[in-house]
């Protein structure tokens, strides 16, 4: 029971250190000047230009050809690209741009920053909390810790493979953006404007990627948290703690998952899932 508090209470410490590291992240601070330029422009209605679809910036870095033969190259430029300028200025005013077409069409000065930080911190709301689920996958962690099999070591990698998939699968949403433009349309009048939907995430529920974030975030936090359970309780030399060699690849993976996930997924997710056919209308009620 000791255990499962300690857990519990540095679980919800990890979430705290990425919610502040979320917002101190450089990228955020640059979504929010991004979003100050926007609200400052006074750009009139002049006749809007007709330009060729291939001549934007967004379709020139996220299509990378018409049809499936694509598809592999497409997915390969979304995994390496959750590790660097994951988002763009082009990529958050163009996503920026076809949400408020979508869900606001008349007011094109609507604060998009400001919704995402409100939005994301609803959603923390949730993954702070502690599942039923999760508990049951604790025990079953537990039962596995075989003398010789080194669970510790192998379920390290679970929230690591989860973390790329997810950044992954955010990166290749905004390519399926890009591509339904650039494959329904030669040329647009305007600004380029893409078409949130649904059918861009996991069986159609961006919900999905916050359930693979909190037991990303609930793993992780448990893994550290029971190194620091049995360093305290049985000493670093006791036979629970396990070989050197796979204590320090452990540490190294979950400090790779915090720093991954708190400059890269994390601000993928809060612009990526505003990109589903529906918003949070109860936001702004507040």
């Amino acid at each position: 029971v000791a255990y499962f508090h300690i857990c519990a209470g540095y679980y919800t410490c990890c979430i705290q250190c990425f919610d502040d590291a979320f917002r101190r992240c450089k990228e955020i601070h640059q979504w929010k000047l991004w979003e100050d330029a926007i609200q400052k422009d006074t750009a009139g209605n002049g006749p809007k230009k007709v330009n060729n679809v291939h001549n934007f910036e967004f379709i020139r870095e996220h299509f990378k050809g018409i049809g499936k033969d694509s598809r592999i190259l497409s997915w390969l430029h979304s995994f390496f690209k959750q590790f660097y300028g994951s988002v763009s200025k082009t990529d958050y005013t163009t996503m920026r741009l076809g949400f408020i077409m979508t869900h606001c069409r008349g007011n094109l000065k609507f604060d998009f920053h400001k919704y995402m930080l409100r939005v994301l911190e609803s959603d923390f709301k949730k993954v702070v909390g502690i599942s039923w689920y999760l508990w049951v996958f604790v025990v079953i962690f537990l039962l596995l810790n075989v003398n010789g099999w080194h669970t510790y070591f192998w379920i390290a990698f679970i929230p690591l493979i989860l973390l790329l998939a997810v950044g992954t699968k955010l990166e290749h949403v905004i390519a399926q953006l890009a591509q339904d433009v650039a494959e329904k349309h030669s040329a647009v009048e305007g600004d380029l404007i893409v078409k949130p939907s649904d059918d861009h995430f996991w069986f159609g529920r961006p919900r999905i990627i916050l359930f693979l974030i909190h037991f990303i975030l609930f793993q992780n936090a448990f893994e550290i948290a029971f190194f620091f359970w049995i360093l305290t309780t049985y000493g670093f030399n006791s036979c629970i703690m396990g070989q050197v060699g796979f204590i320090v690849p452990r540490l190294v993976i979950g400090l790779i998952i915090q720093l991954l996930c708190s400059y890269s997924t994390l601000p993928l997710y809060a612009i990526v899932t505003q990109m589903g056919s529906f918003y949070k209308k109860e936001i702004f009620n507040e």
